[in-house]
């Protein structure tokens, strides 16, 4: 994330879990901060240490970006830390998790405030390509354990971006919601039990209720992501409903866990199973989001369905210059379910992908037409028409499905 001119980034780290002596130690905690704002790329001109009576020490740096503070309750095993930088060159963000590492804390708050003038995102969209939001205010701009939050005014409404990726906006959410949970629940023979995986804003949660779902499981691995949702967002839960959810007081039950280990581990079955993760990440083999792409995964999902169940999965952009993931998508969904179904959104960024074990009745595209109407909820994004044109995969697709059913010679051939 970047943000435009004049530019200040304020990070606010408050520590624990340290060492008394080391929050004792002034000469230490110098060298400590100086060194962590020297990795994090600052130009450090000077660093000064006050140790007080009986205890604490204060540390201050001068840089030439701005100045950083360190201020400690040994007493408490705390430290309450601010990075202050202008510009580009340095990163405050880094700077306090460095120290907190160094200082080897136990819990890491951690709060990042844009200061002066309006920010911007830059997101990337595909290589050598990048998409920049205005931000025209900043609601909450922080650091979970997980992630790097912000919640801001865009020309799209209310925003949520985590790790500098567009997740959700006012004015387009429920097109992208719909076109995940509609088409899923209408090829679902039931849909009385709902798994939701990801999905931090909730929305999904009520579109399941909405449309006669009697128990909603919600699995999210950051709490800290979901309750800002909560508070921020003019969408998906309030701040009341997520805590009704939390206690397990109504039909939405929310679990604060990894949604591989809930499937593993949690006793029950589901009609649909839906994953509502950030995109892919197959440049990064190590994020943890991945795990639950995978084949491996789709096929534990499969093992929990009730019958006549339906997993269905975000699955990348159908545009042409960004496919890759989504016709990776395509055959590991092929290689686990007999039937597949591909749901397009009117947003370019997004299609969709329903693994069902059992035969539907009929052509997806027709099903989900002729079953719109006993759904018990009107979508305002999408109507049968809509719903048969959504249903056709892109050419690319169907072409790749056929040279699959065609077998390795016929392949091997072209």
């Amino acid at each position: 994330m970047q943000t435009s001119h004049p530019v200040g980034r304020h990070v606010l780290g408050e520590l624990r879990g340290i060492d008394p002596a080391l929050l004792d130690d002034a000469e230490g905690l110098r060298h400590a901060l100086r060194t962590a704002l020297l990795a994090a790329g600052a130009d450090v001109r000077q660093v000064v240490a006050e140790r007080f009576a009986p205890q604490g020490v204060t540390v201050v740096a001068v840089l030439a970006e701005s100045h950083a503070t360190i201020h400690t309750w040994p007493e408490l095993g705390s430290a309450f830390v601010d990075a202050f930088t202008c510009g580009d060159s340095a990163d405050p963000l880094y700077a306090v998790r460095r120290l907190a590492l160094t200082l080897g804390a136990g819990d890491v708050a951690i709060e990042i405030v844009d200061r002066g003038g309006a920010g911007r995102v830059d997101e990337p969209v595909s290589p050598g390509l990048t998409r920049r939001w205005q931000l025209d205010a900043v609601r909450v701009r922080t650091a979970t354990a997980l992630q790097e939050v912000l919640v801001a005014d865009t020309a799209h409404g209310v925003t949520l971006f985590c790790d500098g990726e567009r997740q959700s906006a006012e004015h387009t959410q429920l097109t992208y919601h719909e076109a995940l949970f509609v088409p899923a629940a209408l090829l679902a023979g039931r849909r009385e039990r709902v798994l939701v995986i990801g999905s931090s804003e909730g929305v999904v949660s009520e579109l399941a209720v909405a449309c006669g779902a009697a128990t909603v499981d919600h699995v999210d691995l950051d709490r800290e992501c979901v309750r800002l949702c909560a508070e921020q967002l003019p969408y998906g839960y309030t701040p009341a409903a997520l805590a009704a959810a939390e206690a397990h007081e109504g039909p939405v039950r929310m679990h604060y866990d990894d949604g591989l280990a809930f499937v593993d581990t949690t006793d029950g079955t589901w009609d649909v199973i839906v994953v509502d993760l950030p995109d892919e990440r197959p440049d990064e083999p190590g994020a943890q989001l991945n795990r639950l792409y995978t084949g491996d995964f789709l096929t534990r999902c499969a093992a929990r369905l009730r019958p006549g169940g339906v997993v269905v999965s975000q699955a990348g952009s159908p545009a042409l210059w960004r496919d890759a993931t989504l016709r990776a998508a395509w055959r590991r969904f092929g290689a686990v379910f007999p039937h597949v179904a591909y749901v397009g959104s009117p947003e370019h960024e997004w299609a969709f992908l329903c693994g069902l074990p059992d035969a539907p009745p009929g052509d997806p595209a027709e099903l989900a037409a002729a079953r719109l109407d006993g759904l018990g909820y009107e979508p305002r994004t999408l109507d049968a028409a809509s719903l048969r044109a959504a249903l056709v995969p892109p050419l690319r697709l169907r072409r790749s499905l056929t040279r699959m059913e065609d077998g390795p010679a016929a392949r091997s051939s072209r």
